[in-house]
C-alpha cells in the first residue's frame, strides 16, 4: 500500500515538481504551504489535497498531519538574501517551529520524516570531495539553522520514527513555480534576455542538480528499505562546476556572441560535494545535466511561459517577500 505523504512547502520550486512525480507514482499527497506564489502551480488531482497554512501554526498542523505516514519537509526561507531581509522571520520559520513540528508529527503517528537540509552547511572547503562526514562550518544564518535542524531531528530518530536528511546541491531547471534567483537559472535568464552575462567572481565551485533528479532523490528515499535510510544523511548533487564555466555553457546554448563580463565578488563560498554515498547505498543515479536544465529554461523562455522574467516578483523570493510584507 502506498504511503500517504504530507509535504510542507509543496507549492514551492522543488515541491511543485515533486508533487507531480508523487502523484504519477500513485501516492496520496497533501500539500501544506503558505501559497504566496499561488495554488495554480499545482494541477488538480483526486489524490491531491492543498492546505493553505503557515508552518508556525501548530494547531492547524496538528489537525492536518493526522492520517499521514510520511512528512517531507521542504519549507523554509530559502536563500541567504531572503533570510537576511528579515532574520527574525527566517529564524521563526526555519528553526523555532522545527522541534514543535517533530513532536506533533510523532504524536500524530507519522512514521517517516524526510528533511531537506542544504549542502551549504559545509561552508568553504578545500577538500577535493566533501562527503557527509565532513565537518560542518555554515557561514550564514540560513545554513546555520539548517545544521541545527539536522541535530534536532536526529534526537528523535528511532524505529518508530524514521528520519532521513538530504543535503541538496543548488537546484536548477524548469518548474511550474519557477525561481530565477538560483545560479544556473539566473545566468540563463540574463543571457537569453539581455544577451550578456555578468559573473561575480567566477572561480567559485558550486554543486548543482537538475530539479527532476532532485525529486527522484526524494522518491528513492520513500521507496528504499527503512533499515538502510534510517538516521542517514545523503548529499544529492551532480555536477560541481565553476560559475564561469556555467556561464560558458549558457553562452554556448544560446548565442556564442554573448559577452561574459566578470566582476569582483565578496561571496567566497566554494565547495565540491560528493554524492557517492546515495549511489552506493541506494543505487540512485542522476539522469540530467546542467546543460539539460539550461535547454529546458531556454525552451520555456522561447514559448513565453514566464511573464516578465527579468522583473516579475513571482520568480524572485526576496522581491515577493517584500511585496507581500511577509511576517
Amino acid at each position: 500500500m502506498k504511503k500517504k505523504i504530507f509535504i510542507i512547502g509543496g507549492a514551492g520550486y522543488v515541491g511543485s515538481v515533486l508533487v507531480e512525480e508523487l502523484l504519477k507514482n500513485n501516492y496520496e499527497v497533501t500539500v501544506y504551504d503558505l501559497l504566496i506564489y499561488g495554488a495554480d502551480v499545482l494541477k488538480k488531482n483526486d489524490k491531491l489535497k492543498i492546505i493553505k497554512g503557515d508552518i508556525r501554526n501548530l494547531d492547524l498542523l496538528k489537525k492536518e498531519i493526522s492520517g499521514h505516514d510520511t512528512i517531507i519537509h521542504l519549507a523554509c526561507i530559502s536563500n541567504d538574501p531572503s533570510f537576511e531581509l528579515n532574520p527574525d522571520l527566517g529564524k521563526s520559520i526555519n528553526f523555532d517551529c522545527f522541534e514543535p513540528l517533530i513532536k506533533i508529527s510523532i504524536d500524530q503517528g507519522i512514521k517517516q520524516f524526510i528533511f531537506a537540509s542544504s549542502s551549504s552547511v559545509y561552508g568553504v572547503k578545500s577538500e577535493e570531495n566533501v562527503i557527509e562526514e565532513t565537518s560542518l562550518e555554515p557561514l550564514t544564518d540560513y545554513s546555520k539553522f539548517k545544521a541545527k535542524c539536522e541535530e534536532v531531528l536526529f534526537k528523535y530518530n528511532n524505529n518508530n520514527f524514521i528520519c532521513t536528511i538530504l543535503r541538496p546541491a543548488t537546484v536548477c531547471g524548469y518548474s511550474p513555480r519557477q525561481r530565477l534567483d538560483l545560479v544556473v537559472n539566473i545566468l540563463t535568464n540574463i543571457a537569453f534576455h539581455k544577451k550578456e552575462i555578468v559573473v561575480f567572481g567566477g572561480d567559485q565551485l558550486r554543486p548543482n542538480i537538475h530539479i527532476n533528479d532532485m525529486c527522484r532523490a526524494y522518491l528513492k528515499i520513500l521507496e528504499s528499505p527503512i533499515n538502510i535510510i534510517q538516521g542517514k544523511i545523503y548529499n544529492v548533487g551532480f555536477e560541481n562546476k565553476k560559475v564561469i564555466d556555467i556561464a560558458s555553457m549558457v553562452k554556448n546554448k544560446i548565442d556564442n556572441n554573448i559577452n561574459i563580463i566578470v566582476k569582483k565578488s565578496e561571496d567566497n563560498r566554494s565547495y565540491h560535494i560528493s554524492s557517492k554515498k546515495i549511489t552506493k547505498e541506494l543505487g540512485y543515479t542522476t539522469l540530467h545535466s546542467i546543460e539539460d536544465s539550461i535547454v529546458d529554461l531556454i525552451e520555456a523562455f522561447r514559448k513565453k511561459l514566464f511573464k516578465d522574467p527579468l522583473n516579475n516578483e513571482f520568480f524572485y523570493n526576496i522581491k515577493r517577500m517584500k511585496s507581500i510584507n511577509l511576517k
